[in-house]
């Protein structure tokens, strides 16, 4: 990485943004009429418009030579070839390998890993196959009708936003017609406590999704799991009722669970990277296998557009680059994805933890600390609900909150014009956001409804929007599985393209780690008021709570 270069060409970016900071982008579109034509790609019949950003072709330019200085190819590059470029941990990056559609050998360290990776996908193939077909019963022999997966973070958050995105496929060629999929993941009892309320022991199996099998949260909530179960149906029901998704094998062991019930995966494999892995398995459970498959190989499609295409056309590296201008050079601290598509709701929150867990760093691939922003604050909600909400803000707020806006071309339900109308709001508001309304306008309407003079003056400033707000609009055929996986391979590789652009090492996260280790430390002084052990080492503030909690606790 040359970082004269980069600094040069980030000089530039600034240039161009003084450049265009009194343009306006309606004017641009007024000025050239193949403006979406020249801002806009494809992979597929997936399309980003990103036409509606105040970026001119002199600007892309530089961004993209920005991109090849960065050595995002490169980079790119290295991690198929699985060079251990999550370098703090000494790992590969290889979440491709796990959707991987071609016949050529992957090595990590001089071994092919698509003989396992293609075994651990049969052998989910045939569990769920068998769990759906009533093949494996509980241990009354009874099927099953419930699956519980117990995970937290990408063991959780991958698996039940893509459950609930494809729910309409749930029930192809399904032969029992009972089975339900819940996600619990937090720590609270009222996660495990609400889900198992309407379920029977005997009909439910539980997945416990953890690679080292001792992630705290989880851990909690499968004891308490067992001991839910055990209360019913004995002890001996955990091996017909409990499987496993883990590296550990001894502690799956320890816990209950038959060998033949424990799905591996491989360190190369980041956790919110994984849903591609046994970590996708309720996904499996859910959609069936064969819809699995489907959502694998869209994402396959996405990476070889993102390995295969010139950065110019590579959608990836597009989004990538307008959120670096975005971030870097406009100053815009925050990201709103936006699907309009009530079963993409929690698509928002899965991007959330890929993105701000990946770049959400301060310190360089060489050690310093950064003189730049990185990563933003990636937050929104499904459309038309979030424009009665915070839709506001983004048309006259004093931010500017770019905008990813996401929509599919079919629905799954015909029900009348809902789908026309859904599809009116998002494109009406990333036109809106782009267009704005002047005072002029305003005076015009409020004049045209018979308002007077005086009093339209005094309105009319309440009435404008500034407009030139930035947005992304993602147009697709239908939210099938093929469709979800390239979309989320889409925004995978933007964040990569990203954290090579700024220096930082997208794949690991320390930063989760102090706030684990105090609530250890804490926790004996919240069970038991009379501890007082390494008390003089917390700070009044978490003394006088941990003191007043005792007080209210009954």
């Amino acid at each position: 990485m040359d970082e004269a270069k980069i600094s040069k060409t980030f000089a530039q970016l600034f240039t161009h943004k003084k450049r265009l900071s009194e343009a306006h982008m309606r004017d641009m579109f007024a000025q050239d009429e193949s403006r979406f034509s020249s801002f806009s790609a494809f992979c597929g019949d997936l399309l980003l418009d990103y036409s509606k950003n105040c970026l001119d072709e002199p600007a892309m330019a530089d961004l993209f030579s920005l991109a090849r200085i960065a050595g995002v190819e490169k980079y790119r590059d290295d991690m198929w070839a699985a060079k251990p470029i999550n370098f703090t941990e000494d790992r590969s990056v290889l979440h491709m390998a796990l959707r991987y559609q071609g016949k050529s050998a992957v090595l990590v360290d001089g071994e092919d890993v698509m003989p396992a990776v293609k075994q651990v996908l049969n052998n989910i193939r045939e569990f769920s196959q068998k769990i759906r077909s009533g093949g494996i019963i509980g241990s009354t022999g009874k099927k099953f009708t419930d699956i519980v997966s117990i995970g937290i973070g990408g063991s959780d958050l991958g698996p039940a936003m893509v459950t609930a995105a494809l729910a309409p496929y749930a029930n192809d060629h399904w032969p029992n017609e009972n089975l339900r999929v819940h996600y619990v993941s937090n720590v609270d009892g009222a996660d495990l406590g609400d889900t198992l309320k309407a379920l029977n022991p005997a009909n439910t199996m539980f997945i416990v999704a953890s690679k080292t099998f001792t992630t705290d949260e989880t851990m909690t909530n499968a004891a308490s799991a067992r001991d839910w179960l055990i209360s019913s149906l004995g002890k001996e029901a955990i091996a017909a009722h409990f499987t496993a998704i883990s590296t550990n094998i001894a502690a799956c062991r320890a816990f209950g669970i038959k060998e033949a019930r424990i799905f591996g995966f491989w360190d190369w494999v980041g956790g919110r990277y994984s849903v591609w892995s046994a970590i996708g398995l309720p996904v499996a459970l859910a959609i069936g296998f064969e819809s699995f498959e489907k959502f694998l190989m869209g994402a396959a499609e996405m990476d070889s557009h993102f390995l295969q295409t010139p950065i110019e056309k590579n959608l990836p590296v597009i989004l990538a680059l307008i959120g670096i201008w975005h971030r870097n050079i406009c100053d815009f601290s925050t990201l709103a994805i936006l699907p309009y598509d009530q079963r993409m709701s929690r698509f928002p929150a899965y991007l959330q933890q890929l993105d701000m867990e990946s770049n959400g760093k301060r310190t360089t691939l060489r050690g310093k600390t950064t003189s730049y922003a990185t990563g933003p604050i990636v937050w929104g909600e499904p459309g038309t609900n979030g424009q009665h909400a915070f839709y506001q803000l983004l048309h006259q707020g004093t931010d500017i909150v770019p905008c990813d806006f996401l929509i599919a071309a079919n629905p799954d339900e015909h029900m009348g014009n809902h789908h026309a109308k859904l599809v009116a709001n998002c494109f009406a508001q990333s036109k809106a956001l782009m267009t704005g309304k002047d005072i002029d306008q305003v005076m015009a309407e409020l004049k045209g409804q018979g308002m007077d003079a005086q009093k339209a003056k005094k309105i009319a400033p309440h009435k404008v929007f500034p407009g030139n707000r930035p947005s992304n609009t993602i147009v697709y055929k239908q939210l099938d599985p093929e469709t979800l996986g390239a979309l989320i391979a889409l925004y995978e590789h933007k964040i990569f393209v990203q954290g090579v652009i700024w220096g930082i090492n997208s794949f690991d996260q320390w930063g989760v780690e102090l706030g684990k280790q105090l609530a250890k430390d804490l926790l004996p002084l919240v069970l038991d008021s009379s501890k007082k052990s390494g008390e003089a080492e917390n700070d009044s503030s978490t003394n006088g709570l941990l003191d007043y909690f005792h007080k209210l606790k009954t």
